[in-house]
């Protein structure tokens, strides 16, 4: 009887090792299976948070580049009235109000929730340097786009200030020591090429005309600057506390220039000031601010190349609304741009490194 009870258990036993040897080589092929099939969950859902942001990131970026398009044709109706330099000063000193209610809105907003203030709004000298440099900068590119429009054509200061990516590109690889993949760099030189072309046909036409050449490349130059800049202070402060820096800074700077050359400093008329106010509003703080924003998931070397369909937007914009004409070279050249903008776009190097 002893006998017949001992079988059962041995054979329990048995069953008991085996089991459990089951259940282990399960763990192990489900550890393998979790090693071979890639990141934990953590991490995927880390890369699909980066890469829904760089989408809105280029959604924002689009949105920009319409409204900075928007600013040639304000320029052109604000200037029935005042001088380029008057139009400059408007945009910039409204600007400058308008960051200025945004930022003091959302100072006491943060104050009334009892939310701490950020540890970013705190300035040091660093800091206040490199806001007056981006200030700087950024006037100085404007000023040299417009005396270069005085000295050379329209196509030289075009053609020579779509040089800035190159110059963004070069100062992210030799200041900040930047590395970019064959897509990116073939991106560019096709949408650079694309963006030459559009001026092409009057490039034949210059004369002597060396002086704004230099001027528009200085433009192209110090914008690029001004990108870098931008980008380096995105990671401390939001894009309406640069930009109002940016705004204030280069209101003081043009101011003179418009008192000395005896200009109409305001408007006259309700029209005058309704399109100074557009061009402040659109594309100063709309335009603007989403650019800046932007450099927060974008490297500045892609936003500078994603703005060569500035002047794309813009002739369109004309040909609709002034009935500019279009050659079909033109289209051409437009196309060019746009396959260069998607070759760099898929690349490695539109993100922020």
């Amino acid at each position: 009887m002893s006998k017949k009870l001992e079988l059962p258990e041995e054979n329990i036993e048995l069953q008991l090792n085996v089991l459990e040897k089951i259940e282990l080589n399960s763990a192990l092929t489900t550890e393998d299976k979790t090693l071979v099939s890639g990141k934990p969950d953590s991490l995927k859902n880390g890369e699909l948070a980066d890469s829904q942001g760089k989408i809105w990131a280029i959604v924002s970026l689009s949105a920009a580049l319409l409204a900075v398009s928007l600013a040639a044709i304000f320029i052109r109706l604000s200037e029935r009235e005042i001088s380029p330099n008057a139009t400059v000063f408007n945009r910039l000193w409204i600007a400058t109000v308008v960051f200025g209610v945004w930022n003091g809105a959302g100072a006491a907003r943060r104050r009334m929730s009892g939310a701490e203030v950020e540890g970013r709004s705190s300035y040091t000298l660093q800091d206040v340097m490199l806001l007056t440099a981006v200030g700087v900068v950024s006037s100085a590119s404007v000023g040299f786009w417009a005396w270069s429009l005085s000295q050379t054509n329209v196509a030289n200061s075009t053609v020579l200030r779509n040089l800035t990516p190159l110059f963004t590109t070069l100062g992210g690889w030799l200041l900040l020591g930047r590395r970019f993949d064959n897509r990116f760099l073939v991106g560019l030189a096709v949408a650079l090429s694309g963006a030459i072309a559009i001026g092409m046909d009057d490039l034949q036409t210059a004369g002597d005309t060396l002086v704004g050449d230099i001027a528009a490349l200085l433009s192209a130059m110090f914008y690029a600057g001004n990108l870098l800049i931008s980008e380096h202070l995105r990671t401390k402060f939001p894009a309406t506390t640069i930009l109002m820096w940016r705004c204030f800074i280069g209101s003081i700077l043009v101011l003179p220039l418009v008192l000395l050359a005896g200009d109409r400093v305001f408007p006259y008329s309700w029209q005058g000031w309704l399109t100074v106010i557009a061009l402040a509003v659109i594309c100063q703080a709309f335009g603007q601010g989403l650019l800046i924003h932007s450099l927060g998931r974008l490297s500045s070397e892609f936003v500078a190349f994603f703005l060569l369909l500035e002047p794309v937007i813009t002739a369109i914009m004309a040909w609709v609304l002034f009935s500019e004409s279009l050659s079909l070279f033109n289209w051409f050249a437009f196309s060019v741009v746009l396959a260069g903008i998607y070759l760099g776009k898929s690349s490695g190097s539109v993100a922020k490194q």
